[in-house]
């Protein structure tokens, strides 16, 4: 445990909360993708998959991490998985706002062009994402880094004069 901890410079205990929540999330998305692309019943084969996807996203995770920690400034290594979680946090609340909001406009599939319709859907849902990923930010304690992030992300759409 002590070598987990040197590794990824963690100083209280409360910090492995991030770790933990981040293995579990990464669990959880092992199994849905196993679900969608191995549909079938059997449990044992469904466990057996999730921990083959689960092992192939960690070392995924881990690699992006390691190319990531030079390019991201954060004080400690396990502060990237807060960035990561709050990302996930953000692409997942962005989805389920968007929807509700464009059925409250009225668009649907039904009475517009799919390709017009998820253009819209598309934007919609990057408006949103932009103003959650600074709010989850700001609750996971990273404010600072996703307004930094945001200020770079809107100066590339050329909107930076918005934020001046």
């Amino acid at each position: 445990m002590e070598k987990f901890k040197k590794q990824w410079e963690i100083q209280h205990n409360w910090q492995l909360l991030f770790p933990f929540f981040g293995l579990l999330i990464l669990g959880y998305s092992a199994f849905k993708i196993s679900n969608a692309i191995f549909p079938d019943y059997n449990l044992v084969l469904k466990i057996i998959e999730s921990i083959v996807v689960f092992y192939l996203l960690l070392k995924l995770t881990l690699f992006i991490f390691k190319k990531l920690e030079k390019k991201w400034v954060l004080d400690y290594k396990w502060e990237m998985i807060r960035v990561f979680m709050v990302f996930a946090f953000t692409g997942t609340s962005s989805l389920f706002v968007g929807r509700p909001i464009i059925k409250l406009i009225g668009i649907t599939k039904e009475n517009l062009n799919p390709i017009l319709y998820w253009f819209l859907f598309i934007i919609i849902g990057l408006i949103f994402y932009q103003i959650l990923l600074v709010s989850f930010g700001w609750l996971f304690g990273q404010f600072k880094f996703f307004w930094e992030f945001e200020k770079k992300m809107l100066s590339r759409f050329g909107l930076k004069r918005f934020l001046d």
